[in-house]
């Protein structure tokens, strides 16, 4: 396994492979990896050539800077981690800022089609534009054929496909099932900082998604939202921050269902200061 931290390391060596007609999988993650990345790579690595997988904490993605300053850095580890897939095929890409962004690190405003603006876009503004400007750049350094996302963060999967289309990248966007705890509750590198109050209380979450999913053939999205809104209200540790159903395809939330449209439920919450997100199909 190779360790990359600068561009034109990484640039070059993928070059190379790709004149011998290699085909590259890319996982980007910002690191504290756990078994859900993990299932991203050894995928990505049943279907390719050769993987890179980027560790990087972007910037410019964080509207709290608290949440920045407080995100896991765990190079070391991570690496260690990937090791032990026993793949020679894994290539590290760990950048520093200026490697990713150069001397102009800040965000692209993009329009992506209103997809930006549905719920975690209302919660956290400037987001997606900091998702979609960071894979911009890693999309040109790293060229991959497939890159690999996992649908926990369901809503960036739909943008990351339009910031495609956008581009006109010629790269294949592949969505992998969420990874979960035997608890239910999706794996996620901020998990790390829950305590074991919260711990114990967080796979009310998926519960909670599991029994809206039963429900969502009888029930309207009102009665729903009502339903999930005081389930949380009598949970101490954690505290609601939205639930939405949506449809798929454009993300709006919606009061009422309608014939041949597919939906999904999705939900954000607060266990003290950590904020966990979900999301399952509904049909």
């Amino acid at each position: 396994m190779q360790v990359h931290e600068k561009r034109r390391d990484l640039v070059a060596n993928v070059a190379a492979l790709k004149r011998d007609q290699k085909t590259v999988g890319f996982v980007p993650t910002m690191g504290a990896l756990h078994k859900g990345h993990l299932a991203l790579v050894e995928r990505a690595i049943a279907e390719n050539d050769i993987v890179v997988t980027s560790i990087f904490v972007n910037p410019t993605q964080f509207n709290n800077s608290e949440d920045l300053v407080n995100y896991p850095r765990t190079l070391e580890s991570d690496v260690k981690l990937l090791s032990e897939l026993k793949s020679n095929d894994i290539i590290v890409f760990a950048p520093s800022p200026k490697e990713v962004y150069g001397d102009q690190m800040s965000s692209i405003n993009y329009n992506f089609g209103g997809l930006e603006n549905e719920m975690e876009g209302k919660f956290r503004p400037g987001h997606f534009d900091g998702v979609g400007t960071v894979l911009k750049h890693l999309f040109t350094i790293v060229s991959p054929t497939r890159a690999y996302f996992g649908e926990k963060d369901f809503q960036q999967l739909q943008i990351v496909r339009k910031l495609v289309e956008i581009e006109k990248m010629p790269v294949q966007i592949i969505g992998c099932p969420i990874y979960r705890e035997d608890s239910g509750l999706a794996l996620s590198s901020r998990n790390k900082r829950l305590n074991e109050k919260q711990l114990k209380a967080s796979p009310l979450i998926y519960k909670i998604l599991k029994q809206a999913k039963k429900d969502f053939g009888t029930k309207s999205a009102v009665k729903l939202n009502e339903w999930v809104s005081l389930q949380l209200k009598k949970n101490e540790e954690l505290k609601l921050e939205y639930f939405e159903i949506a449809k798929v395809s454009d993300l709006k939330s919606i009061k009422r269902k309608q014939k041949d449209t597919k939906y999904r439920a999705f939900i954000a919450v607060f266990a003290g200061d950590i904020r966990l997100i979900d999301n399952i199909a509904l049909n």
